[in-house]
């Protein structure tokens, strides 16, 4: 029997929680064990909260900017963020409980502005909150812009753009993300009663 995978296991599990124990240090509210790859958190760790067990694997980047918030990024327990997703945050993200996010998705709340005669670096941002309900699945390469709110148990296909709020069971694709679907009435009932 090979000892190899049984090593790379305890490992990668001694890792996670050295990074849990490293972030929780530098102010993450971290609720519970979070199971964590190499993440980054560069800064303003006291605005996320990381509930129980949460996933965040190889690359996931939680950036936050922009005056202190304690809630400014919040993840649910049992999510899961895939490889190379990023949460970039100036005022608000919520993400809900037993949440799927694909690889390389992108989640902000904030938009340069646009005022003519003035360059764009110089201009202040404009943040305007996200909030993703529970049950929530995002493919691959989504990217999440300021002020949409994803209903519960709502279905995004991969490489969308949302632009615009989702209702609850409704599955949504393309650029811009336009209704393509539903999921079980199920779903939208128990929507409907949370």
């Amino acid at each position: 029997m090979n000892p190899l995978p049984s090593l790379i296991r305890f490992a990668e599990a001694f890792n996670s929680r050295r990074r849990n124990l490293w972030f929780a240090l530098l102010g993450v509210r971290l609720r519970g064990y979070v199971w964590m790859r190499r993440i980054s958190i560069p800064r303003q760790w006291t605005d996320i909260t990381i509930e129980k067990d949460v996933s965040l694997d190889d690359g996931v980047v939680l950036l936050c900017s922009g005056p202190p918030n304690e809630n400014k990024i919040t993840i649910d327990q049992g999510t899961y963020l895939n490889r190379f997703t990023m949460l970039d945050a100036h005022a608000q993200i919520t993400i809900g409980r037993n949440c799927m996010i694909g690889p390389n998705c992108y989640i902000t709340d904030a938009n340069h502005g646009r005022a003519p005669g003035v360059l764009v670096k110089e201009q202040k941002m404009e943040a305007q909150p996200v909030v993703i309900e529970d049950d929530v699945w995002l493919g691959a390469g989504v990217v999440v812009l300021p002020g949409v709110r994803l209903g519960r148990g709502c279905v995004i296909g991969a490489g969308a753009v949302v632009t615009a709020d989702v209702p609850a069971g409704a599955v949504f694709a393309g650029v811009p993300a336009a209704r393509i679907g539903n999921r079980s009435a199920e779903i939208r009932s128990q929507a409907a009663t949370a």
